[in-house]
């Protein structure tokens, strides 16, 4: 149910993007996802989204990816309110932000293909907490100069990182389950349109 950690992971993958040629990026939301997966029960999984994703990508490297945490999909209406209110605290916490400076993989990516970028640093302020974050990202570029961005391997993130196991606790007895995970498998597809 907590799945919107996963959010947290899927901005990081985007800041690889970076490559192509200078110019700036802006991420599609409709042709964007960012999934997670919570587990219920100890072994029940739930694939959940966040409809709302803004970003950018400028050609200097400064990338950023916005999360708009009311927005969470999980097909249930009540457990949607749910996790905007009592886990994400959105009324307070309203995005979580995932930033990078990839001024040094720019030059990565000159021509169309496919790029594998291991290892990319970024900052994830989730819930009023900041953690540092290493993602590996599939990148794409077209020939209009457009960029593809797509988790090379789950993000996995944690809830004590930035402080919302309380409200795990608090869905788990709401929803009268014996167990929610705490950590959570973020995964996410991006497109970016050259601007």
């Amino acid at each position: 149910m907590f799945k919107t950690l996963a959010v947290a992971g899927l901005s990081l993958s985007c800041l690889l993007v970076s490559g192509v040629a200078s110019a700036n990026w802006q991420l599609l939301n409709d042709k964007s996802q960012l999934s997670f997966v919570s587990i219920k029960k100890n072994s029940i999984a739930e694939a959940s989204h966040f409809t709302q994703l803004t970003g950018q990508l400028s050609e200097q490297g400064q990338f950023s990816v916005n999360v708009d945490l009311t927005s969470a999909e999980t097909f249930i209406p009540i457990r949607n309110e749910r996790l905007s209110k009592i886990l994400f605290e959105s009324d307070t916490f309203a995005n979580a932000v995932l930033t990078a400076d990839l001024s040094d993989k720019l030059s990565l990516i000159k021509q169309p293909g496919q790029y594998v970028l291991k290892g990319v640093s970024a900052e994830l302020d989730f819930h009023g907490h900041k953690k540092p974050l290493a993602v590996d990202v599939l990148v794409s570029s077209a020939e209009n100069g457009d960029l593809s961005v797509a988790s090379f391997k789950p993000i996995i993130i944690n809830s004590d990182d930035f402080k919302v196991t309380e409200g795990i606790m608090q869905l788990q007895k709401l929803a009268g389950l014996p167990s929610i995970a705490t950590a959570v498998p973020v995964t996410f597809a991006l497109t970016f349109k050259k601007q």
